[in-house]
């Protein structure tokens, strides 16, 4: 039996005791292997500011060619970020040109909503001002370029390809600064609470090290191999 009972109380546990490369390691024990999106997508300004974990909320992005003349539509961009929810990321994902997917004032937006992060396959803008709010943003890189007339979302919530990686809707992502770790719902339970057991052992295992144990004798007593 898993020793959260809602999303609040998970979330925190995974801030508090977990990083994704337990969580890998455990996804890869129950075969779920390649569960990480691609290595380019870092913390903005290259570390994170804290943990970040929370429920997957895919967005796609399209590029466009020509926008009418005077037009300044973003497509479902606005609907997308408003419907962002307590303890959920805004994934963005689909545009192949480097204009910014998100940006300062979307950042304002999702924190006052509750949001966990932002991840984004492709670059964001007004770094240094998100640095600022410390609020945990992935991304590609940096980039002032606009989207506007270069790219609108045409759809949210609704499952993603990033790289060779699958998302859906509620699937739980995990990002630290070694890189983001998307969960699938159907086996958050038994991923997090062997991921938990795991990370504790570690811990008792560190321990066991800075009093002068060796390897071999701490990895051993404790299970590891």
């Amino acid at each position: 039996m898993a020793e959260w009972t809602s999303d609040d109380d998970l979330f925190r546990l995974i801030r508090a005791e977990l990083f994704t490369a337990v969580i890998g390691d455990v996804c890869d024990d129950l075969g779920l292997r390649d569960r990480f999106l691609p290595p380019e997508i870092r913390p903005l300004g290259g570390r994170a500011p804290a943990v970040m974990a929370g429920r997957a909320m895919p967005v796609i992005e399209q590029d466009i060619d020509e926008p009418a003349p005077g037009d300044k539509s973003f497509g479902l961009m606005f609907e997308a970020l408003d419907s962002l929810g307590r303890n959920e990321i805004y994934l963005g994902t689909g545009a192949t040109r480097p204009y910014a997917l998100f940006g300062e004032l979307m950042s304002i937006t999702a924190m006052k909503r509750g949001a966990a992060g932002v991840v984004c396959d492709g670059n964001v803008r007004d770094t240094e001002k998100i640095l600022e709010l410390g609020f945990p943003l992935f991304c590609r890189g940096s980039y002032a370029l606009d989207q506007r007339g270069r790219g609108v979302v045409t759809a949210y919530r609704v499952p993603v390809r990033i790289g060779t990686l699958d998302v859906s809707p509620r699937d739980i992502l995990v990002g630290d600064t070694d890189g983001v770790i998307a969960v699938p719902r159907v086996y958050e339970e038994q991923v997090f609470t062997m991921a938990l057991s795991k990370a504790r052992t570690e811990n008792r295992i560190k321990d066991a090290l800075e009093q002068g144990s060796s390897a071999s004798e701490a990895f051993r007593h404790f299970g590891m191999f």
